[in-house]
């Protein structure tokens, strides 16, 4: 018998999905401006610089790995602890959409509610610390 996943686990889960879908679309549209044969073959050398939407791409996904590792550290020690739930997944679920909502407001370029969204996903690894604490 399974047993269910606390929220903040299984948006864990979801959170690598996510990893993989910025990955994969900023390889996309890297490979597209540079070719096949620069991304086939071994990259030596200086690369051309990324043009708009492959240059957002990269940014986003450095962005998002730079608080995933808070994310996961926070979503397993509060399973470890046995301190899930309340505010503790409402801080993951928030975190979870605002980096969902970022990645589109990156690519299409919209300032400031990008910032916000980066900001909410912020708050909502707080509300896990505070869970957690």
């Amino acid at each position: 018998m399974n047993t269910p996943l606390s929220l903040e686990l299984a948006l864990l889960g979801w959170s690598v999905v996510l990893l993989f879908i910025h990955i994969g679309l900023q390889g996309q549209l890297a490979t597209r401006e540079r070719g096949t044969d620069w991304n086939a073959g071994p990259r030596d050398g200086q690369a051309k610089p990324l043009g708009l939407h492959a240059g957002r791409a990269e940014r986003a996904l450095r962005n998002f790995q730079e608080t995933w590792p808070a994310f996961i550290a926070l979503a397993l020690a509060l399973a470890i602890s046995g301190r899930t739930g309340g505010i503790g997944a409402t801080g993951a679920l928030v975190w979870f959409v605002a980096r969902l909502v970022y990645l589109p407001l990156y690519l299409f370029g919209v300032p400031y509610i990008r910032s916000l969204a980066w900001l909410v996903s912020v708050i909502g690894l707080l509300l896990m610390l505070i869970r957690f604490l």
